[in-house]
């Protein structure tokens, strides 16, 4: 068997077993084991240890585990990051959080560009609940003088975040990895200094476990995915106590769920913010809290 009949084969098992995007998950797979792209790898014959390696991963895929843990790996924002069930999968909402995130530390007075080498700045901002680590890559591989603190309560995902940060080079150098829970894991000190904060925390409440996918609830991290009874427990204390930890100008930045929106906008406001916005992800659902602190700086970025 060469590759190219391999991705074929691959979609009619995973086509058979009712995944609806059987050909692009054939072709990632295979690519996976191929360790290159399906037009380099060609015609060539499929190693007998890879053709192996390869079944055993169409097997884990059919009997439902994510694509994303099957692999071991994903890409965020083109950062290659680790991921097992230690850790929630990164989706697409979240990299619009990054992106907003992003812009808003530019809006701040950040210098923002793409391929961030320098460790010489240290405006310390806070990635709360950082799970595999991807927001906080975000961060600093986009933003050259930040100074990373990436926190979570789960000492399995802070292996993890730590393992994905240090394999994205010379920018670890400036991250900083506390164990803890939201603004318990960060030093005093940082009190009224941070610039952003952003948190992708959970937000489900305990009765919409049930009502979730089964690729979701069965397989990642319940304590990542769910706040509590009402699911604002983990966004409500982040919104309430985030302000004093803001510089003035600062922003805080958080994923939630649609129908949140309102309620946290309005707690934003009660907790003191000057300007709170949500912003909506790419089907138009409120999705993303932005609540200001202070006018914003007059640097461009």
């Amino acid at each position: 068997m060469n590759w190219r009949l391999a991705v074929r084969e691959v979609a009619d098992e995973l086509r058979s077993a009712g995944l609806d995007n059987a050909p692009q998950e054939a072709r990632w797979l295979v690519e996976h084991v191929g360790g290159a792209t399906i037009a380099e790898l060609a015609d060539e014959p499929v190693p007998e240890r890879l053709a192996a390696r390869l079944a055993g991963l169409i097997e884990r895929r059919i009997t439902g585990e994510p694509l994303q843990y099957v692999m071991g790996e994903w890409s965020f924002r083109g950062h290659d990051v680790m991921l097992d069930r230690r850790v929630l999968i990164p989706r697409p909402e979240t990299e619009i959080v990054a992106e907003v995130a992003l812009e808003e530390a530019a809006r701040l007075g950040l210098v923002r560009r793409r391929t961030a080498t320098s460790t010489s700045g240290r405006v310390p901002v806070a990635d709360l609940g950082t799970g595999s680590g991807v927001l906080a890559i975000a961060l600093l591989c986009e933003l050259p003088e930040a100074e990373v603190w990436a926190t979570d309560r789960s000492a399995a995902a802070i292996a993890v975040a730590r393992a994905n940060i240090a394999a994205q080079g010379v920018v670890a150098s400036r991250a900083r990895i506390a164990e803890g829970s939201w603004f318990d894991a960060l030093p005093r000190e940082l009190q009224g200094r941070l610039r952003l904060i952003v948190s992708n925390p959970p937000y489900l409440a305990e009765h919409e476990l049930t009502e979730i996918d089964d690729e979701v609830a069965g397989w990642e991290p319940v304590e990542a995915l769910v706040a509590g009874p009402t699911g604002l427990e983990a966004l409500a204390a982040i919104v309430d106590e985030s302000r004093r930890w803001l510089d003035a100008p600062g922003t805080l930045v958080c994923e939630l769920a649609p129908h949140q929106g309102e309620v946290l906008a309005r707690r934003a406001r009660d907790a003191g913010y000057d300007e709170v916005v949500v912003r909506a992800d790419l089907t138009g659902r409120s999705r993303i809290l932005v609540a200001r602190r202070g006018a914003p700086s007059v640097r461009g970025s």
